[in-house]
């Protein structure tokens, strides 16, 4: 069992052994603290560390309270009745930091180690691992980060991490899709527009699920909950590939692809061409929407790497 788990999604929360640690309700404790878990891969200068908690205080009487802060932090997090275990942050005369071999579990560490294991890999061709861990990774997101902290950084790194775990449930409804797990899919897809009413995207993949799960009314329903969330957002229309998705399935003539099959030129040539042409038009708007999560991936990451910065 790790001796401390730390959870900053929703609100902060620190145990020792599945007991919450007391001694960390001051809020500069716990700004301290969490800016140094998010920023764990680097050592931080304590003259940055001071004008960040104690910016409109003079340098001297700012280093003074981080000298303080870090005191008290360190009597919490390693009492003396456990001396054998590594220290959690590592002091140095200029420099402080995260250890890296401290006994800790952090959520937003293994979120985004999920993540990783999963970027680039197309939905349908994800390993049962790689999905095994970003399902349990959305689990953690119990909340927006470090809910009722409203500091510029911490508003950074908040959009950031949603945004990796709107990709994460995208990514796990095309993998619901592609094994036949509609449910589950749409159970993910309505987290996504818990947080995004008119994500376009969504819409489609929950129209084709609800359809694919046997409901064609729920997905012409679906629809309709897109184009008002629209206008009523964003004030649009439905792109073009929407509405083509919507006049297949209102025509019940929308058929899932099956996963990892390629059709050859001879075995087209033996179906009629209008179920050519309506095949051809469903794998276009796959193409369509896997250029879309590519792009928005590609956001992602360098929203990831301006946040490291």
């Amino acid at each position: 069992m790790l001796a401390l788990s730390v959870r900053l999604f929703g609100k902060f929360c620190i145990r020792r052994h599945e007991r919450i640690l007391d001694g960390l309700d001051a809020h500069k404790l716990q700004e301290l603290f969490g800016y140094l878990l998010l920023y764990r891969q680097t050592p931080h200068p304590r003259e940055s560390l001071a004008a960040l908690l104690w910016g409109e205080s003079p340098t001297a009487q700012s280093k003074k309270y981080l000298r303080q802060v870090l005191w008290q932090l360190q009597h919490v997090l390693n009492p003396r009745t456990d001396a054998t275990s590594e220290p959690v942050l590592r002091l140095e005369p200029d420099w402080v930091r995260l250890n890296p071999r401290a006994d800790l579990w952090l959520d937003v560490a293994v979120f985004e180690q999920a993540f990783a294991q999963a970027q680039g890999v197309p939905s349908a061709q994800l390993e049962a691992t790689a999905a095994q861990a970003l399902q349990e990774a959305v689990q953690l997101y119990q909340g927006d980060l470090l809910e009722g902290w409203y500091q510029d950084w911490c508003l950074c790194e908040r959009e950031r991490l949603q945004n990796l775990y709107l990709a994460m449930l995208d990514k796990l409804m095309g993998y619901c899709e592609a094994h036949q797990e509609y449910e589950i899919g749409l159970a993910y897809g309505a987290r996504v527009l818990r947080c995004d009413r008119a994500s376009e995207r969504t819409h489609r993949r929950l129209m084709r699920l609800h359809y694919l799960a046997g409901d064609r009314t729920a997905a012409l329903r679906q629809y309709q909950r897109c184009i008002a969330a629209l206008e009523e957002e964003l004030g649009v229309k439905p792109a073009k590939r929407t509405v083509a998705l919507y006049e297949q399935i209102h025509a019940d003539q929308f058929e899932a692809l099956p996963p990892a099959q390629t059709q050859t030129t001879l075995q087209m040539a033996t179906v009629p061409l209008p179920e050519v042409l309506d095949r051809l038009q469903q794998l276009r708007a796959i193409l369509s929407d896997i250029q879309q999560q590519v792009q928005r991936e590609i956001q992602v990451v360098k929203l990831a790497l301006h946040g490291r910065r």
